[in-house]
């Protein structure tokens, strides 16, 4: 299993990229908000990564967050929805967009994504609710910054966790957002972080 891949980014369009790890060229399906935040060809990039094989094909997908593979994951646990799709549906929303078009039956919204119709929007919403329901994580996800790619996968795990950890006190989404704004996680250790979060919050840690 490949789980992130780091390396050159040799070429991208909006829907592929290429890296180059170890000598190796690895072709990676991405979404366009993957697509949007990734460095000028050339630069060092680290993707979180999901291998697929179906139909005796391999694949490989790319994504600029663990939060966009967990939806990824999500959608094409959905029956009929291939990975293909599940990009286009990452294309057109962030993570945070998609889990409150899940959450708020928004149909209509839905089937704004190329290729999705009315009632594959449904199907999408009613099969992907409880499973969103259960991970309030994801309303909360950070959006990448286009171009700012890659981001330290250490200081994007230490990010991710202590948002987690505020979710779980019972903190909403934008509160979370707020109290981390500013801080990449780069320097900084989970209990560091998640102290100095809630200071801003008026809590001690």
């Amino acid at each position: 299993m490949i789980a992130q891949l780091s390396g050159t980014l040799l070429e991208a369009t909006p829907t592929q990229a290429v890296v180059d790890a170890g000598g190796v060229g690895f072709e990676l399906g991405i979404s366009g908000t993957t697509a949007a935040a990734l460095p000028a060809p050339g630069s060092p990039v680290s993707l979180y990564t999901r291998f697929r094989l179906a139909n005796d094909a391999m694949a490989l997908y790319g994504f600029a967050t663990r939060e966009e593979r967990t939806m990824f994951d999500r959608l094409i646990a959905v029956s009929s929805v291939g990975p293909r799709m599940a990009l286009s549906v990452l294309s057109r929303f962030t993570v945070g967009e998609l889990y409150a078009v899940v959450m708020a039956e928004d149909a209509k919204a839905m089937a704004t994504v190329p290729g999705v119709g009315k009632k594959t929007a449904q199907r999408l919403i009613l099969e992907l609710k409880g499973t969103l329901a259960k991970d309030a994580s994801l309303a909360g996800a950070a959006v990448p910054v286009a171009g700012q790619l890659p981001l330290s996968a250490a200081g994007a795990d230490v990010l991710g966790d202590a948002r987690a950890a505020l979710l779980s006190m019972g903190f909403s989404p934008q509160e979370a957002e707020l109290a981390l704004d500013g801080y990449d996680g780069q320097s900084m250790r989970v209990e560091e972080l998640l102290g100095a979060a809630l200071k801003r919050l008026g809590m001690e840690a």
